[in-house]
């Protein structure tokens, strides 16, 4: 399955942890992320991730388009709430998701209950919607 991972600057850390503790599950997966969320994962998880655009430059409308075209099966997007600057970006997102039927996750625990159904085999329905869930080309 196609996993996008993206996250406000105070969320990074967050991520990190999140795909270090799962990424025995994360690793049977194509993961992609916005350019910096995406090297510290990488970094810190030895997991391949392909990176878009930083945030800044574009990432998210990249992801966007990604998801608005049904090519991710799950979006994690770690969320500051404290950050109203960003939150027409989480609500971007978040709509983009809810318009295709992508599991969508904005903080820990959900995360942890979408990552944890995937393992399970919860999310294998998304191989019926979308047949196109090998990984993408960037």
């Amino acid at each position: 399955m196609n996993i996008a991972l993206m996250a406000h600057d105070h969320k990074k850390e967050l991520m990190v942890q999140f795909c270090t503790a799962y990424a025995g599950i994360l690793s049977h997966h194509s993961i992609y992320a916005t350019n910096t969320t995406g090297h510290l994962v990488a970094e810190a998880t030895g997991l391949d991730v392909q990176c878009f655009l930083s945030y800044a430059h574009g990432g998210s409308q990249q992801i966007g388009a990604r998801i608005a075209y049904n090519e991710f099966d799950l979006v994690l997007f770690f969320n500051d709430p404290s950050d109203t600057s960003m939150a027409e970006d989480i609500t971007y997102i978040s709509r983009l998701c809810d318009q295709n039927n992508i599991p969508f996750a904005s903080n820990v625990a959900t995360a942890e209950m979408l990552v944890l159904g995937l393992a399970r085999g919860d999310l294998d329905w998304r191989c019926i919607v979308n047949p196109r869930t090998k990984p993408l080309s960037i």
